[in-house]
């Protein structure tokens, strides 16, 4: 198939590219900036200039391709927002004839379950979600007459040495000596593997199920403690617990969801598109993988 993918510079985006790639697939991806175009031309992608807020190119891409991938993101900015909902609808639009679209969610769409394990039927909400645009970007696709709109609910990706949580707490401990966890740090989180991740778009693709929300998670859960603890000893600083006040203190509103547990459910996933996560754990990537390799 002809893929068009937006966020292919980037972490998951890229590795996704080359899974599609890998497949036999022909990748299209959008790139901003030179730097960009760079990266996913090494990867074997042919690139298109543009960014998410360049509508005509995104309609057009779309309307060339058998399918698109989303996972452009950017959590940082604070319209966001705005430009997905546009970003969606100029590349719905250029569907039709039920060519599936991949829109890339989240695990923090749920809002906080405590510990208890949630399933895609569980109601989901912006006014509950730490990224209620991510609520409001699955509508889009889902709700979309002429795409065959499909929605992954990635856990936290890990892998590579990558991972903007993980990468933020391993510059956080060398700069300042110490990894934080909040209160007693047991609240557990699903992860996801990049590779088994870009594999479940490979074979979402393969075998499309329209208006299917699938969660991407693996079979372990890591209690937050242990997280910070494993990177307190790749890094050589120390785990130190400190109170959700204090973490708001230093991180603003976003600290409390740090204290989230709603691990995910991804039996859809492997029912739906015979997927089976077969890389190595979190636990097992820090302590002995890619991110003690990277800081070598």
């Amino acid at each position: 198939m002809r893929i068009f993918i937006t966020g292919a510079s980037g972490y998951v985006g890229g590795v996704v590219a080359e899974h599609l790639l890998r497949a036999g697939h022909e990748v299209i991806a959008l790139a901003r900036s030179d730097r960009a175009r760079e990266r996913v031309e090494g990867l074997g992608a042919k690139a298109v200039s543009g960014g998410l807020e360049d509508l005509d190119v995104l309609r057009a891409s779309a309307e060339a391709a058998d399918a698109v991938v989303s996972t452009a993101v950017d959590y940082t900015r604070p319209d966001m927002t705005d430009i997905e909902v546009a970003a969606l609808d100029a590349m719905l639009s250029g569907l039709d004839e039920g060519r599936p679209f991949v829109y890339t969610s989240s695990g923090m769409v749920y809002p906080d379950m405590r510990g208890e394990t949630v399933t895609e039927d569980h109601l989901v909400a912006p006014e509950t979600s730490p990224q209620p645009f991510k609520v409001l970007g699955e509508r889009r696709v889902l709700n979309a007459d002429r795409a065959a709109g499909m929605v992954v609910r990635a856990a936290m990706v890990y892998g590579r040495g990558g991972s903007g949580l993980l990468q933020g707490m391993l510059a956080s401990a060398r700069q300042q000596g110490m990894v934080a966890y909040v209160g007693d740090g047991a609240n557990e989180w699903s992860s996801v593997h990049v590779d088994d991740l870009a594999a479940l778009y490979v074979s979402a693709l393969r075998r499309p199920e329209p208006k299917a929300i699938v969660n991407a998670a693996n079979e372990e859960r890591t209690p937050m403690r242990r997280i910070a603890e494993a990177v307190a000893e790749l890094t050589g600083t120390r785990a130190v617990s400190i109170t959700l006040d204090q973490a708001i203190e230093a991180l603003g509103p976003s600290a409390a969801a740090l204290t989230r547990s709603s691990p995910l459910d991804s039996s859809r996933a492997r029912r739906l598109f015979g997927w089976t996560p077969t890389a190595p754990g979190l636990f097992a990537e820090l302590t002995s993988g890619s991110y003690t390799q990277a800081s070598a």
